[in-house]
């Protein structure tokens, strides 16, 4: 069984979804990253970084329990325990290493500043939003021309379109009009329609 940390923001859905795809069974630990449950001890414990998502995976390399943080890494580790979402050939994985870091490098971090500017900035900062707005358009163009010419971003549905749809499903709170851009609203539209998509996008499950 893998325990997953978690709380309800795109890197946490990106494993959320990777575990559903995977059938790989596993419980939820909810951590309120709002009321700074991330930084107590019995987390740090999981994650030294105090972020989520981490998961514990009580049969790890060697059948020994294993802690994974970093939502990358931790989409490589369950794609190499399920043999699954990341292309047999040597030239499809870096396909999908290179954009997975893409999203890593580029998506996530630009998408939550704009993110962080646009919504929740005690008041504007009319630099940063230009800023980020900015550069969330090119990354999504980016995206756009890419998805133009195949149906996912290594060519097959892997873990760098598991990585990238979450914080696309936040394409409003940067801004951003899918119209503007129509491969990566084809893309966006196909991919929300996997049952499994849809699971991981609601965990953990809004409070009752």
């Amino acid at each position: 069984m893998i325990t997953l940390y978690t709380w309800a923001t795109p890197n946490g859905r990106k494993v959320s979804i990777m575990l559903e795809e995977c059938g790989l069974p596993y419980s939820v630990h909810p951590v309120d990253i709002g009321k700074g449950e991330q930084f107590a001890p019995d987390f740090e414990a999981v994650n030294p970084n105090s972020k989520i998502p981490a998961i514990v995976d009580a049969d790890g390399p060697g059948g020994e329990p294993i802690n994974m943080f970093e939502s990358g890494a931790i989409l490589l580790y369950l794609a190499a325990k399920s043999g699954r979402f990341m292309p047999a050939d040597e030239r499809g994985k870096f396909e999908a290493l290179q954009w997975l870091m893409f999203q890593m490098g580029g998506v996530g971090p630009m998408f939550g500043q704009a993110h962080h500017f646009l919504r929740f900035a005690p008041e504007p900062v009319p630099y940063a939003i230009d800023r980020y707005k900015t550069e969330v358009a090119r990354l999504y163009a980016v995206l756009n021309r890419r998805l133009a010419s195949a149906d996912y971003l290594a060519g097959e549905y892997s873990v760098a379109d598991i990585a990238t749809f979450p914080w696309v499903a936040r394409h409003e709170w940067h801004g951003i009009d899918l119209a503007d851009f129509p491969a990566v609203r084809h893309w966006f539209d196909v991919i929300s329609q996997r049952p499994a998509v849809q699971r991981g996008m609601n965990v953990p499950p809004p409070p009752t």
